[in-house]
């Protein structure tokens, strides 16, 4: 490849937000939750002619340059983080031990790092083994040597969601008394056929209430059927608004969600809530197929009278046929990575390149990185090949 590069950022508002990241070739990854695509080409009049070649015909926005990274200028605030860095604003990385963290997991977990102790904050570790059936000890183990290996430490011992059960049985306990829950007789099945039916301002795939409104006989029915029920809030169709870090304003409506399943135990979004206003966690990064669930969440810690920490949600790494980057991808693992000759201190690099915080093949400590990490700032990527 010629050493005269130019790099092309296109600004195309109808494109989704997410990269693709080919796990056998390091590619770029767009760290911020403004429509940007990077491109690089080996010249800049192949780069001019491929402009109008990728659909930016209006409504775009794009800058060259040679041999380093630029910020590009964003058009009005989208893509920038509200507020200031708040050192009282606890951070934290909660994995379930399902598998093995990926790349995209690892990204995550370093941006969570990062915007803590940017800020001068804590950050915890905690592992969400709340499935007793998918949770396996190994990755209870090995989520967190796989963090240490990149050089990201974190604030007191690990905690285990599993271990603190009577928090959520305390809170579930406490929203009953208050009258705000019921059970639910209805089978996945029945549950999917009814989410998947249009119920007007309600989004796709809410809960429509089958079972709210029951009367004491059709209850005693079902009990005799011999179904478990699972436990409902009433939310009452409450919409919550929210300033997320790198979405903005984001609005959504609350169904009655789950809080304890029929097994018995405490549903995600009650545990994590609760968990969070336990640990004094002020401020959540995670990835965004997290986003619907958070005004469910708010909604859940208000009712709990905690107040909700503030959200970052950054796109999900993908892989080559956009889809959620997964084992299927190729080397998508620090143990896979290893295998083909790669150390996490390679890996560490790579995944600031992804988020213009270094050249993928720079050596960088995670203290470089703080000092490199400006919050506030959109995040670039680092363009290369």
């Amino acid at each position: 490849m010629s050493n005269h590069r130019a790099e092309l950022v296109i600004e195309v508002d109808r494109l989704d937000h997410r990269a693709i990241v080919d796990t056998q070739q390091p590619t770029p990854y767009l760290g911020s939750q403004h429509p940007v695509l990077l491109l690089t080409f080996t010249d800049l009049q192949t780069a001019r002619e491929r402009r109008k070649g990728a659909g930016c015909n209006r409504g775009c926005s794009y800058s060259v340059t040679h041999g380093h990274v630029r910020r590009p200028q964003f058009r009005g605030s989208a893509g920038r983080m509200p507020g200031v860095a708040d050192p009282n604003a606890t951070g934290r990385f909660a994995p379930s031990p399902t598998g093995p963290l990926h790349l995209g997991n690892l990204r995550t977990a370093l941006l969570a790092w990062l915007f803590a102790r940017s800020a001068g904050a804590r950050f915890l570790l905690r592992i969400e083994d709340l499935d007793p059936v998918a949770t396996r000890e190994e990755h209870v183990t090995g989520q967190p040597a796989d963090l240490a290996a990149l050089g990201l430490d974190w604030n007191g011992p690990i905690e285990r969601q599993s271990e603190h059960l009577d928090r959520s049985h305390a809170a579930i306990a406490r929203l009953e008394a208050e009258g705000l829950t019921y059970p639910c007789y209805c089978t996945r099945r029945e549950i999917q056929e009814a989410a998947a039916a249009p119920h007007g301002k309600d989004p796709m795939g809410a809960y429509p209430g089958t079972c709210r409104d029951l009367t004491a006989a059709e209850r005693d029915e079902r009990a005799a059927s011999g179904r478990r029920p699972a436990l409902r809030l009433r939310a009452g169709d409450v919409a919550v608004a929210f300033e997320d870090r790198l979405r903005g304003r984001v609005e959504g409506r609350v169904d009655d969600l789950v809080l304890r399943r029929t097994d018995g135990i405490p549903a995600y979004n009650l545990a994590v809530v609760v968990d969070d206003a336990a640990q004094g966690v002020g401020e959540v990064v995670r990835g965004d197929d997290l986003l619907p669930s958070t005004p469910r969440q708010i909604h859940l810690a208000r009712l709990l009278g905690v107040e909700p920490p503030t959200y970052a949600h950054v796109p999900l790494v993908l892989g080559p046929d956009g889809t959620r980057l997964a084992k299927r991808h190729g080397a998508v693992t620090l143990a896979d990575r290893r295998a083909r000759g790669e150390s996490p201190s390679d890996v560490l690099a790579y995944l600031a390149s992804t988020l213009g915080l270094a050249r993928p093949d720079e050596p960088v400590t995670p203290t470089d990185l703080i000092e490199r990490f400006d919050p506030t700032e959109p995040l670039v990527l680092d363009p290369r090949d």
